[in-house]
């Protein structure tokens, strides 16, 4: 993994991007950019890094990024995928947020706007029929060009601004002090945690990857990642849990011992900790919306 890079996608004179992605992968790459971006994932899974919320990403997933929050899809099989073997497909959508003029977006009209903005700096996540309609409206605004475009970008902002069925990912407190250096050590961690999250981790084999004693790491970890290393380890394999019971239809035992636990009690405990859910629960719930 590389390290956090800044780019400005939009080109000059355009008010937004929106473009299909089919690439082996997703940008592999660590980074963040002052434009807002929607992101549709429409083939492909694996995991999505935001700020410092870590979770499973699968087809149909719909996120919101605000300004400068570093974010990261981390294709599953990403070696067999660059092989060309599989491909990863989605839309995404760039543009700032005053792309129609600051004096718009500071009326009374435009405070539902302003709110959906504010909480895009954790970063949203769109889910059930919000989610199934917003994909809809991100298909037609890739194939618009002209004003046309601009109008379907308008709906979709007017549409995301007045729906409840979001979720907020980054923590509250969450901000981005991300330094080259830093994002090149600790994404040498996520990697690692990444290939071998189905064993057992043990502190001095980050301590050693990172040069740093296994204390040092331990704190160096929870200042940049805003969690303790158990933490992440343990949204790692309840992130790829929630895919397998999902996607592979697994029951709960096989999901428990092929995502790096040892026992039932502790799977079950970690996975309602995370997703506030059991994990039949959890199952039942997706097969409902």
């Amino acid at each position: 993994m590389k390290s956090a890079l800044q780019k400005s996608p939009i080109p000059k004179h355009h008010a937004y991007l929106a473009r299909m992605l089919k690439e082996p992968v997703f940008d592999p790459h660590w980074h963040f950019h002052s434009e807002h971006q929607l992101f549709l994932v429409l083939k492909g899974s694996g995991t999505r890094f935001i700020g410092d919320s870590v979770k499973s990403y699968i087809a149909g997933d719909i996120t919101f990024i605000g300004p400068d929050l570093p974010h990261l899809w981390r294709s599953e099989n990403e070696e067999e995928q660059e092989m060309n073997i599989a491909w990863s497909e989605g839309i995404v959508i760039y543009f700032h947020k005053d792309f129609l003029g600051k004096n718009l977006l500071q009326s009374n009209e435009a405070i539902r706007l302003r709110n959906v903005f504010h909480k895009s700096l954790r970063g949203i996540e769109f889910t059930h029929k919000t989610a199934a309609t917003l994909k809809t409206m991100m298909i037609d605004l890739v194939a618009m060009t002209g004003f046309d475009g601009v109008l379907q970008l308008l709906k979709i902002l007017n549409f995301i601004s007045t729906t409840n069925e979001f979720n907020l990912l980054a923590s509250a407190g969450y901000t981005n002090t991300l330094r080259e250096a830093d994002t090149e050590r600790m994404f040498k961690v996520y990697a690692f945690v990444m290939k071998n999250f189905k064993q057992k981790i043990f502190l001095t084999d980050l301590a050693k990857l990172t040069n740093m004693t296994p204390t040092s790491f331990s704190r160096y970890f929870k200042q940049h990642a805003n969690k303790p290393f158990s933490d992440f380890v343990s949204e790692i394999r309840i992130g790829h849990a929630c895919k397998l019971l999902i996607e592979k239809k697994m029951n709960v035992s096989q999901a428990c011992y092929q995502s790096g636990y040892q026992t039932l009690s502790n799977f079950n405990k970690q996975f309602k900790h995370i997703t506030k859910l059991t994990p039949l629960a959890y199952k039942k719930k997706y097969e409902i919306h």
